[in-house]
């Protein structure tokens, strides 16, 4: 048996810009991570379902809209009242400095702001996000 990361990424609410998601999930998939990505427009409900349904280790946001501290709230929630809060919850995007720390103080592990390369992305991943025992 190998320890394999398992991450689902995700792109909440309304917001259509996908291509930043794309290619942090690309990266963690070349870097040997598994890699769910659930597409655009997901609601929270959607995201942590399909985290308890992946067995996943990490949920991944990209949130560009204006609406990450309700998004991230709402999903770190809902793992909560699911009993998933081992779930290890980052993300990224167009968020200002100063709720950053607001985001740490909910749970949100990481925030990786523009302009973080992908190498630490999944330097991150794989030094903050324990792996599961995967059957090979």
């Amino acid at each position: 048996m190998e320890t394999r990361i398992r991450v689902v990424v995700a792109k909440p609410g309304l917001d259509g810009h996908d291509r930043g998601i794309k290619v942090v999930a690309r990266a963690l998939r070349d870097a040997g991570i598994e890699v769910v990505y659930t597409g655009l427009h997901q609601t929270p409900e959607q995201i942590v379902e399909t985290a308890i349904q992946e067995d996943a280790d990490a949920v991944g946001l990209s949130v560009l809209s204006g609406a990450h501290l309700t998004l991230f709230r709402r999903v770190l929630d809902l793992l909560r009242e699911r009993g998933a809060d081992d779930i290890v919850v980052f993300g990224g995007g167009i968020i200002p400095d100063a709720d950053i720390a607001e985001l740490a103080a909910l749970g949100v592990a990481r925030i990786f702001t523009p302009g973080a390369s992908t190498a630490d992305i999944v330097d991150w991943v794989r030094g903050n996000v324990p792996a599961q025992l995967a059957e090979t």
